[in-house]
């Protein structure tokens, strides 16, 4: 598919043209953080290159990701949790992340996120920075030390559009005004179910099939296209 909407380009015309978003949902890792909290996790299991090379598989879509997820956590066993603050004090969010979370905001929207990463850090990331809904994986800890087990529900792709549904409807919001942002071949079926799917410096194979795209490591690109600028608003 040839991408129809480069929005990191000039002169880029507004998408939403009616009325803002009332719901945006985004991945977390490598979109709303820089990072891949795995590849963080497993630096201090000394198995980040063996999980990094998985994970780059798996966001690909050459991997099932459920099988692929159980296989980098199998790789934590016997770390200490607290891992999970050293890591969590590592995260940078991305470039205009907390721009357009405040922007969705402002227009009375709400910002989920949904990540294969874990519940531990995301949690307080997503208090953090003011996010209304997250999901994300939950890893077993027994006498402090990680089992390399996931405990529960996996958030695959599936799931992540299933937790796009369940908030829509629950705002009483149409599919119609929801956006979804991600990277990875599991973010695909999301991006694809919401009103408009953005590709975020994603994946050769996820550029391949989702035609909006934003090609640099900036959210707040996004802002003005979805008409979330107070200057747009007030135009209304």
């Amino acid at each position: 598919m040839s991408p129809t909407h480069l929005i990191d380009r000039p002169g880029v015309p507004r998408i939403f043209r009616e009325a803002a978003p009332g719901l945006v949902v985004t991945d977390v890792d490598s979109t709303l953080i820089s990072q891949e909290v795995i590849e963080e996790l497993a630096q201090a299991a000394g198995t980040r290159a063996q999980v990094a090379a998985i994970t780059a598989r798996a966001m690909n879509g050459e991997l099932d990701f459920a099988q692929s997820l159980r296989e980098r956590v199998a790789t934590l066993a016997g770390v200490d949790r607290s891992v999970f603050f050293e890591v969590l004090a590592s995260i940078t969010p991305t470039r205009g992340a907390k721009e357009l979370i405040d922007a969705v905001h402002r227009v009375g929207g709400r910002f989920g996120v949904v990540s294969g990463g874990f519940e531990e850090v995301v949690a307080p990331l997503a208090a953090s920075l003011g996010v209304d809904y997250y999901a994300a994986n939950r890893l077993e800890v027994r006498d402090g030390m990680l089992t390399g087990r996931v405990l529960g529900r996996i958030v695959t792709a599936q799931v992540k559009v299933e937790c796009l549904r369940s908030w829509s409807a629950s705002l009483g919001i149409p599919m119609e005004r929801t956006v979804a942002i991600g990277d990875g071949a599991n973010d695909v079926p999301m991006m694809r179910e919401a009103g408009l799917g953005i590709a975020f410096c994603a994946k050769p194979t996820v550029r391949d099939q989702v035609a909006v795209q934003v090609n640099v490591p900036d959210l707040s690109l996004v802002i003005a296209p979805l008409g979330l600028c107070e200057e747009q608003q007030a135009q209304r």
